[in-house]
């Protein structure tokens, strides 16, 4: 029978990694972005006989797979078992084994049967083996990352916690994974679609929330897509309104409230900035004079309300969030994996990115923190021109890295989106983050992108 096993050692106790893999969150968080599964319910509890019902798939292909919790051991691991799904047979067990004080080794060992017999098997299994090593790689440096950070943070108190954008790409990573630290996350959205969900239309300026609820926090993460296509006059009359309404109606929220909350966590872009050559640009630097920093500067003034009314306010001016779930990344990765990936337009624009984890991380510091308040650059040390970010993205993935994308064709489909976005020089420095001491959990483009998708590292050139 087929069979794959990984092992890494992490700084914390076996009864922590039972826990941590128990908690409410935890298969959504440690499911890579590029896999398609979402749990069908939560999964009461981590003990034997429960059952886990799982959509796996994309598009019209998802199917179910369901799987029950076997041998399950607090503080020494527990075994999933398939009763429904793709293989002929399935069975994973997680193991957790103490090495001494507040060190232990994880280990994953799966077993399985390939449908269709030897067919199957030789068909199959060099894949699957692709797969699980990919998965794993990912799962285990999330769960070590995870753990390790915990354990040099204060202990938490479970909070209440709004978030704006819920179901967008940010907020899918961010819900379980405050879900998994013990806090209980509201999403808003317009269209509620599970027990505790928040019904809003900034446009019309309605939210369905009783102002006698308590809120500890509320995280705003909601705005129309800047990238979603060419600019039109009425896009961009889209882009700017929904930020500007968005905020205005949280912000009427927060000031509204009984109990008011203690800190309102609200995005901003590292498009406030000039774009062009020249220093990267701090916190103190003043802001451009494009479209997208007039829509910056709309949707920060739009939280002053709450900061007057005494509620803490962090702003985060975010620069490219990598993800291979969407955005740049997603749209760039099928075109690097067929060779056919390079730099776009002269390649000299420098491009302020931050990986996924460090926006989920950073975005839990600001809520707890109250150190993390006005405006903070989200952006790793590291500043790459689009070049080199192109040669990084190939050396990753193991794929040439020398097709140009000639400015004038981005122009031509894309207009001045292009112009603003693409082909942008926008160079942010993280001087606030550096003054806070936070410990990027990516500081390295190449590390960054080898997590995201997957890969083995590159070695250093």
């Amino acid at each position: 029978m087929p069979h794959f096993e990984k092992s890494t050692e992490i700084a914390a106790t076996a009864d922590d990694l039972y826990d941590y893999h128990a908690a409410r969150g935890a298969f959504s968080r440690l499911t890579p972005p590029w896999e398609h599964a979402d749990l069908v319910e939560d999964i009461p509890s981590l003990t034997n006989g429960v059952r886990a019902r799982i959509q796996v798939g994309a598009g019209p292909a998802r199917l179910e797979w369901l799987a029950e919790h076997r041998d399950c051991e607090p503080g020494r691991g527990f075994t999933d078992v398939q009763l429904k799904g793709p293989f002929a047979s399935w069975a994973h067990r997680h193991e957790f084994t103490a090495l001494g004080e507040d060190r232990s080794r994880l280990t994953d060992r799966i077993k399985f049967r390939l449908p269709f017999g030897p067919l199957g098997l030789i068909a199959g299994e060099g894949f699957v083996q692709d797969k699980l090593t990919r998965m794993f790689r990912y799962r285990h440096t999330v769960t070590r990352q995870d753990l390790e950070r915990a354990s040099t943070l204060p202990a938490e108190e479970p909070l209440s916690i709004v978030i704006t954008g819920a179901t967008g790409l940010i907020g899918d990573e961010l819900v379980p994974y405050l879900r998994m630290r013990g806090h209980t996350v509201r999403r808003v959205t317009r269209h509620p679609r599970s027990p505790g969900d928040i019904g809003w239309d900034p446009a019309t300026g309605s939210i369905d929330f009783p102002r006698d609820e308590k809120v500890d926090a509320i995280i705003h993460l909601a705005g129309e897509n800047i990238a979603g296509g060419r600019w039109t006059e009425e896009r961009k009359r889209r882009i700017l309104e929904s930020r500007r309404d968005g905020t205005r109606l949280v912000a009427k929220l927060a000031t509204s409230l009984s109990t008011p909350p203690r800190v309102l966590v609200s995005m901003s872009g590292a498009n406030y900035y000039a774009t062009g050559p020249g220093e990267p640009r701090s916190e103190n630097d003043p802001s451009g004079d494009d479209f997208l920093a007039g829509v910056c500067r709309v949707w920060e003034q739009e939280t002053r309300p709450v900061a007057e009314a005494g509620i803490r306010v962090a702003i985060l001016r975010l620069g490219v969030v990598l993800s291979p779930a969407g955005g740049a990344l997603a749209k760039l990765l099928p075109l690097f994996r067929a060779g056919l990936g390079g730099p776009v337009g002269s390649g000299w624009q420098r491009m302020s990115w931050i990986a996924m984890d460090d926006v989920v991380d950073l975005l839990h510091r600001a809520t707890i923190d109250p150190r993390y308040e006005g405006p903070i650059n989200i952006a790793a040390p590291e500043l790459p021109t689009n070049t080199a970010f192109a040669r990084t993205l190939g050396a990753v993935l193991r794929r040439p890295s020398f097709a140009p994308a000639p400015a004038f064709a981005l122009e031509t489909v894309f207009g001045e989106m292009a112009d603003a976005t693409i082909l942008a020089d926008v160079a942010m420095a993280p001087r606030r983050l550096q003054e806070l001491a936070y410990p990027f959990r990516f500081p390295t483009l190449a590390g960054a992108l080898a997590h995201l998708t997957g890969s083995k590292p590159v070695e250093p050139e």
